[in-house]
């Protein structure tokens, strides 16, 4: 069942780029490598035959015939080499092409309906989907198409090898039984033994390369919150505690590998064996035969070339089972996190409350109820209403659940019951404490979410200049990590920009000038009255200075909301 199960989430993953209407220049550059691929095969059954007759002219001591072949060997190398080299181009290529298409479904799948924030809350095992969308997609691509690639070519060379071997070995007599193409059973039953030696040695090393990868990714992970946290970490004097995390993380990272090196060696020492082995398995074989005189000189090499074709053919999962463990670890993170953001899609309609279209003008609360993940209640059932034109202040004590109204009525917060009617045809816009700044263009920064397209330079530096930030409006082509450059009292003033470029219907801000004096907050305040007259303002704040900006005000008191 557990295969089944396996193999139908493997299917899932590979499945779609293939059925795509982009799966046209895959399946040329697909056709191209599987050809190029079985090129080389028919070019080691020439390497073959001509190993035979090579090695005959040494034996017969015929030097024209000895240059003869060296020619052959000249032109059969320089196909090899033609093939081997574009056989990798086509195939990187192809892999190029199909990552691109796995990479923009996924980031689709992980932006839609805001799965990226509600895998966060709902969906806390499933770690750095950052990681498996970068890494994990890239090597499984990569894995999928070496792996199967290889897989194909040791079935066509096995194929055109075992009746090669079959021929040549003939038949031999074991305790008064004869059996014939002897050395193909032989090849058989020494892969047979090895695959299910090398199953029984290397079966963990699936769950270590899983492991690895998630412990790895932690540990990037520390060190990017530590480049993206710098000046909080510096002013708090926390570098201790940061190196303190990053050593644990990084001992995981230690831990794990030490676990995989030493699972490896054991598969290792197998594998040296058994590959040591096989070169001269075929030589002790065939012998006798070549002692008796049954058979000449290019006879043994091509026997044993044969033998090591078929041997290798059937050994493949032997020597690929470091890769196919971490293909499989590879395919378990993917599989889980494509199944973590449907949970939490199907966690989130189960979850949320209705949520609708209502009266163009009216935003309305019914029985509305909100709770925390753990399932405390922050809101009794409610029932409020909302109108177009109004400018509504919602004050209360911290923690006790405004940023969460908000984000029910944003869309993202899915603990919540009751019905939310929002304004229809209306465009809402929310402005958070700390305003998110997308590294890029300054121009990119202050027109978020719109495309920095639509809006005119000069739009953009007015917009600036009117909440006091015209000294960077001659910067709006300059790309920096504005989140890091700029002041918190800074990103907030860029916020108010981003209001007034983006002229919503409905704006709800989230005490978005906390960081800055009354005065400015106050300036801020009347330049969206100004500017805005149309838009509809619901702010959430503590600062006394505020309200003289609303006309009305929503005290939260408990777990309840009285509108004044």
């Amino acid at each position: 069942m557990q295969k089944k199960r396996f193999f139908a989430a493997l299917w899932a993953l590979i499945r779609p780029y293939w059925a795509s209407e982009q799966r046209g220049t895959g399946l040329i550059l697909l056709a191209t490598v599987v050809g190029l691929a079985l090129l080389g095969v028919w070019l080691e059954v020439q390497f073959n035959t001509w190993n035979r007759e090579f090695y005959n002219t040494f034996e017969a001591k015929d030097q024209a015939e000895f240059y003869r072949q060296l020619g052959t060997f000249t032109l059969l190398a320089v196909l090899y080499i033609i093939n081997g080299v574009y056989r990798t181009y086509f195939q990187q290529m192809l892999m190029i092409e199909w990552r691109s298409w796995m990479t923009d479904r996924y980031l689709a799948d992980w932006l839609k309906d805001r799965a990226y924030y509600r895998l966060q809350l709902l969906d806390k095992g499933t770690d750095n989907p950052d990681q498996r969308i970068a890494d994990d997609l890239n090597a499984f691509v990569d894995l999928t198409l070496t792996l199967g690639l290889g897989l194909l070519s040791a079935v066509v060379t096995l194929v055109s090898f075992i009746g090669i071997l079959w021929g040549i070995s003939e038949a031999a007599i074991f305790f008064g039984v004869e059996i014939p193409g002897y050395m193909v059973w032989v090849a058989l039953l020494y892969a047979i033994a090895g695959t299910w030696l090398t199953h029984v040695i290397g079966r963990p090393l699936v769950g270590i390369n899983f492991n690895m990868q998630r412990v790895e990714a932690d540990f990037r992970f520390s060190l990017v919150r530590l480049r993206e946290n710098a000046e909080g970490v510096a002013l708090y004097r926390g570098e201790a505690g940061e190196y303190a995390n990053f050593r644990a993380r990084f001992a995981s990272v230690i831990s794990v590998w030490w676990t995989k090196m030493l699972k490896q060696k054991q598969l290792g020492w197998f594998q040296s064996f058994y590959g040591q082995a096989a070169i001269i398995f075929p030589f002790v074989v065939a012998s006798p035969r070549f002692f008796s005189g049954a058979m000449p000189l290019g006879g043994i090499f091509q026997i044993a070339s044969a033998f090591g074709q078929v041997q290798g053919a059937l050994s493949w999962f032997i020597n690929a089972y470091g890769s196919y463990a971490n293909w499989k670890a590879t395919v378990d993170r993917l599989t889980g996190f494509t199944e973590a953001l449907q949970r939490a899609r199907e966690e989130a309609e189960r979850l949320d409350g209705d949520r609708m279209d209502g009266a163009p003008a009216v935003l309305a609360l019914e029985d509305l109820e909100l709770a925390l993940p753990q399932g405390k209640p922050l809101l009794a059932k409610t029932t409020l209403q909302l109108k177009q034109g109004e400018s509504v202040l919602i004050t209360g004590p911290s923690g006790a659940g405004k940023s969460t109204l908000f984000r029910a009525i944003a869309g993202i917060w899915p603990y919540w019951q009751g019905k939310i009617a929002l304004p229809k045809g209306a465009t809402l816009l929310f402005l958070p404490q700390k305003a998110y700044l997308p590294i890029g263009s300054l121009k990119q920064a202050v027109a978020y979410p719109m495309d920095e397209g639509k809006v005119a330079e000069e739009a953009a530096r007015e917009a600036l200049a009117a909440v006091g930030l015209e000294h960077l409006a001659g910067d709006l082509a300059r790309e920096e990590n504005w989140a890091q450059l700029l002041s918190g009292g800074e990103q907030q003033r860029l916020a108010i920009a981003r209001a007034l470029l983006n002229r919503p219907d409905w704006l709800f801000m989230d005490e978005p000038t906390a960081a800055l004096p009354d005065d400015a907050q106050a300036a801020l305040y009347r330049l969206l009255k100004e500017k805005l007259p149309a838009t509809t303002l619901v702010s959430i704040g503590h600062r006394d200075g505020v309200a003289e900006f609303h006309a009305r005000r929503i005290q939260w008191e408990g777990q309840v909301l009285s509108s004044g």
